[in-house]
């Protein structure tokens, strides 16, 4: 009966170690999470940060984009005139020279 307890202490103190290491894995596991976590919270708030400048980035393309247009037609209507202009200066050039 003694050498029994024995070797159920023994088998007890090997369990106790073996809970031991697996508390230990476990903490370290719920460190490695809670780590992560932060790491995912962080990339999750600068993913919302970038989502946001880039429609303000898209918006600011969008009113290039359309000031570009309008400076391109009011650059063709003023070419349009400066042809216009010429062609009165020739007319209006061409009887003084013939007269």
């Amino acid at each position: 009966g003694h050498e029994q307890l024995l070797k159920m202490e023994e088998r007890m103190m090997d369990v106790e170690q073996k809970l031991r290491l697996v508390k230990k894995l476990l903490q370290d596991k719920v460190n490695q999470l809670k780590e992560q976590l932060s790491r995912n919270t962080k990339a999750d708030a600068m993913v919302k940060d970038l989502y946001v400048e880039n429609a303000q980035l898209l918006k600011a393309l969008e009113m290039a984009e359309h000031q570009q247009k309008t400076a391109e037609r009011k650059n063709y209507l003023l070419e349009e005139k400066i042809a216009n202009l010429n062609r009165i200066v020739k007319n209006l050039a061409s009887p003084s020279f013939n007269s």
